[in-house]
Formats: structure tokens, C-alpha cells, sequence
């Protein structure tokens, strides 16, 4: 079939829609009809080139809700009809890491940078033959797509599209940045550094399991007000007075834990983050930043006299199959908001216009309501 599809040619650069021609799924993949994206800020990593992609031209998008259209023969998980939603990490149930329970770090992950079908193949390919890549297997920026199996979860038909694309990759990121990676327990302080599409989410996990003090920190006064309105205690511009006030709260201990989710992470602020932590406490990383970047501005006696610990932090270090039912039971009973997080709904045509948005600060999470 023709599909219409955002891609990137190159980076830095800009995503153009243009039409291209999608393959029937293979014995393990899933057709599905994308209804409503995600506008992450990891596809954006893509645009601006502090992740480089493997291959050009590329279809963006893993955070996506859909329907499914066809099966391959091999299919076993879902049918046609079926409501999905596309999940970046691949869980194979088989590997040592699904077999522990740790599905985020399936070994199929490492599949997530290889070609549009995770072999020496493109379920795409332009109008002029050319293979394209999807991101992470999925790229959802399309009207249609063809994923493996294993990619996809699926979903009640009752629940929004719009607000389901979210779970794909932002809400259980943050989520369980809060209440997995980072260990908060009630009574804790916490703060939470970037309340964008993740670090949102961390809030409402920390206010979940009963953090006394969910100290927010943004530049931006929107995210700092739905903050506010989705759990924070206190909101700051800076991190220096987020870390202020936390050791005010606790007698100059600090925060338990202190979680990073800004939108480009550099290493002076996991610095920052590490001086945010009392004795014992936990930074989460869950923060993308220019792929070259490293070393960590800490100190190694504080470190270890400390006992401070950095902990990254992958789909909130859990299972996607376990995490995302309960995640979906949750808003199913008003425990988690998920509607409350979409603050405009654009056109494919518009994605450029909706980063942009982003950027300004003008948008909780944006997504795209597909059109067909």
C-alpha cells in the first residue's frame, strides 16, 4: 500500500511527510493503522542529530496507538481489529533478562538501531525504490506501518488514542523512573529535574507511593503549573533552589532521590543532581543528551564516603508487558491521569509546527491525531 510518513533525510534537519510504499507484514509482524503519536523528545534527538541515526532516510516515531490491519502467519498475540500500542523495546519473553522479569533490557533491543525490519531489509522504501528506516522498529510518524510482534501490547478498545500513544514510552518511562529506578518510598523528597513528557510522570509516581515532598523543577511555567496540578508539592525555575529546599525539609540531609528527565541532558547536570541527594540517596537518569558527551562532574570521595549511588533508568527499569496493563488499570480508575497530559492535538502535516511548540515550552505533550 501508499502510506503517508514524516522522515528524516538528513541531520540536523527537518521532518518531510512525502508518501511511500509499505510491504505486506512478514510470518512475525503486525500491520497496524496508526491512529495517534507520540511526539517524543527522543525522536527529536534524531533531528538534531545528538542521536545519529544508522541509515537516511528515516520514518520517526515509537510512541504510537493504532489499530491492527493485518497479521503474519506467525502471529499469535493479537488479531485483526485488535487496539495496540507500539513499544520501542522489543520483548522476547525468552531471553535472561525477559526471564527475570527484566523486559526493558531484552536482548531484541539491540535490533531497535538496525534497518526498517531489524534485518537486511525495509518494510518501506520511497516512491523511487529507496529503503527507509523506522525508528525503533516502528516508526509511527505514519499513517501506516508494519512492526514486529514483539513490539506491540494489546490495549481495551475504550481508552483514547490520543492518550494511549503516551504509554508507548513517556508515562511508564516516568512512571517507574519514580516508583522502580528510583526507589521512592512514602515520606520521601524527591526532586524531579524537567517536567516534560517523562519527568511529568515521575511526578505522579512519586505522589502515587506517598512522597511527602515532590519538589518539581522547570524553566517553563506551564510545566511547572500542571505540576502542580498533577502532584508536585512545590514547583522551581532551577535546580539550586529545588536543592535548597530540600535540605531545609530535611534538616540539610537532601533529597532521597533526584530524578533527571530534562529534555537534553548534559553532564554538569547530573553534577548538579548528585549535590541535590542526601547520604545514600539515588540519582535516576533517564535524560538523552549529545551522544558523544561524557564524564560526570562528581566527587569520587563523596561518592563512595557517601554512598551515593547514579542509577540509569530504561522504560523505568521494568517489564513493558507488566508494567503497561497496570498502567492502564490505574487511569482506568482515575489513579493516573493520562488525558490531562495532551495539550494539542496536531496533523501529520503540522509535525514541524508541533516540535517547534515543544521547544517553546508552549505544550505538555503534543501528538499527532492521524489522519486517513
Amino acid at each position: 500500500m501508499k502510506t503517508k510518513a514524516a522522515i528524516l533525510r538528513e541531520a540536523p534537519g527537518k521532518w518531510e511527510v512525502t508518501e511511500l510504499n509499505l510491504g505486506e507484514p512478514g510470518p512475525r509482524d503486525v500491520q497496524i493503522r496508526i491512529e495517534a503519536a507520540g511526539l517524543c523528545h527522543s525522536d527529536d534527538h534524531f533531528a538534531t542529530n545528538d542521536t545519529p541515526a544508522a541509515y537516511y532516510p528515516l520514518i520517526g516515531g515509537h510512541e504510537g496507538a493504532g489499530v491492527v490491519t493485518a497479521i503474519g502467519s506467525e502471529v499469535r498475540s493479537v488479531e485483526v481489529g485488535d487496539h495496540v500500542i507500539t513499544i520501542f523495546i522489543p520483548s522476547c519473553g525468552r531471553c535472561r533478562w525477559c526471564a527475570s522479569g527484566q523486559g526493558n533490557l531484552c536482548d531484541e533491543g539491540a535490533r531497535i538501531m538496525a534497518l526498517g525490519a531489524g534485518e537486511d531489509s525495509y518494510h518501506f522504501t520511497t516512491v523511487d525504490g529507496v529503503g527507509v528506516g523506522q525508528m525503533a522498529l516502528l516508526g509511527t510518524f505514519a499513517q501506516h506501518t508494519v512492526v514486529p510482534e514483539q513490539s506491540v501490547i494489546k490495549i481495551a478498545k475504550d481508552i483514547p488514542f490520543t492518550s494511549a500513544c503516551l504509554v508507548s514510552c513517556g508515562v511508564p518511562t516516568g512512571w517507574g523512573a519514580a516508583t522502580n529506578a528510583g526507589g521512592v518510598r512514602a515520606g520521601d523528597t524527591v526532586i524531579v529535574m524537567g517536567t516534560g513528557g517523562i519527568g511529568i510522570n515521575s511526578v505522579q509516581g512519586a505522589r502515587h507511593v506517598g512522597a511527602a515532598h515532590v519538589l518539581a523543577v522547570d524553566p517553563q511555567p506551564l510545566k511547572r503549573q500542571r505540576a502542580l496540578e498533577l502532584g508536585a508539592t512545590e514547583v522551581f525555575s532551577s535546580i539550586e533552589d529545588a536543592t535548597a529546599r530540600a535540605q531545609q525539609l530535611t534538616n540539610g540531609q537532601g533529597a532521597d532521590s533526584t530524578l533527571i528527565s530534562v529534555g537534553v541532558m548534559t553532564s554538569d547536570m547530573v553534577g548538579q543532581a548528585f549535590s541535590s541527594i542526601r547520604k545514600g540517596g539515588t540519582v535516576v537518569v533517564t535524560s538523552l543528551g549529545n551522544f558523544a558527551e561524557t564524564g560526570i562532574p562528581v566527587n569520587l570521595l563523596e561518592l563512595s564516603m557517601y554512598q551515593k549511588r547514579i542509577q540509569g533508568s530504561l522504560f523505568g527499569a521494568q517489564a513493558p508487558v507488566a508494567i503497561v496493563p497496570q498502567l492502564f488499570e490505574l487511569y482506568s480508575t482515575g489513579a493516573l491521569k493520562l488525558d490531562e497530559l495532551v495539550s494539542d492535538a496536531y496533523t501529520l502535516d503540522q509535525i514541524n509546527e508541533a516540535y517547534a511548540d515543544m521547544h517553546a515550552g508552549k505544550v505538555m505533550r503534543a501528538v499527532i491525531a492521524m489522519d486517513h
